[in-house]
């Protein structure tokens, strides 16, 4: 008789699966398991690690600038007052004219 490619394909995978099927004692699979919890923790506690390391960086860099702004802003008021107090003298010394 003769079959069609598509009746080949189409039939022998539905009776012959092609799978790979794996046979393992009990204590194999919860060591398998236990490898795969140990990993998963692992990855856990790195990133874990990482986030924090990237936090200090950022506030760092956060309290870094802060302070900056803190000592421009002191500056610059420190500055206005003088500009203010320098023109209160001026107006003063016009009025005694």
């Amino acid at each position: 008789m003769y079959t069609s490619l598509f009746d080949t394909v189409l039939f022998d995978s539905f009776f012959s699966p092609m799978r790979t099927v794996y046979v393992v004692s009990d204590s194999q699979l919860e060591e398998i398991h236990r490898k795969q919890r140990q990993e998963e923790l692992d990855n856990l506690e790195a990133s874990r690690r990482r986030l924090k390391e990237n936090y200090q960086s950022r506030i760092k860099i956060i309290d870094e600038r802060e302070h900056e702004l803190q000592k421009e802003l002191k500056a610059l008021t420190a500055a206005e007052k003088k500009t203010k107090f320098g023109a209160e003298e001026t107006e003063k010394c016009a009025v005694k004219v």
